[in-house]
């Protein structure tokens, strides 16, 4: 009696193709990868950029923009987000575009500004007041947002 013989031969021919497929679909790796190198600082040292934004959210809760008080408190943030949408549409009218964004040509102009803005917060702040003030900067259209460690008060 002779034994059954299993032909693999079209599950070779279904696996190479399925290899195929999948070769196909897959995702190529990135070809390019776009990093923002901080620029060389031009001022004297400790002297911030006049393009920086600064909110410092003081031990009273209340807020400050750079050296302009009376922005608001970190649980009423409407007239930060005010603000800072001022000043992002004053760069867009005056054309004044970030040093790190100018030279990208996919960016729109209106995205080309300097949207940065630090935010300053002592330790002893509950994280409710300062993630509300995070989500009142992102509002307002900043990109990216940093919180400032270094020098806290």
């Amino acid at each position: 009696m002779t034994r059954p013989n299993i032909n693999v031969t079209p599950l070779i021919d279904v696996l190479l193709v399925l290899l195929i497929i999948f070769m196909v679909v897959s995702p190529l790796k990135p070809s390019s990868f776009h990093a923002r190198i901080p620029d060389e600082p031009t001022g004297p040292p400790g002297e911030p950029h006049p393009d920086t934004l600064i909110v410092t959210i003081a031990d009273d809760h209340s807020l400050k923009l750079n050296n302009e008080a009376g922005v608001g408190a970190s649980n009423e943030t409407e007239k930060l987000t005010e603000r800072l949408q001022r000043v992002f549409a004053e760069r867009v009218a005056n054309g004044s575009i970030s040093n790190t964004l100018g030279g990208d040509t996919e960016r729109p102009f209106s995205d080309k500004i300097e949207r940065t803005v630090f935010i300053k917060a002592p330790r002893s702040l509950d994280y409710g007041s300062v993630a509300r003030v995070v989500d009142a900067v992102k509002l307002a259209g900043a990109y990216p947002i940093s919180l400032q460690i270094d020098g806290l008060d």
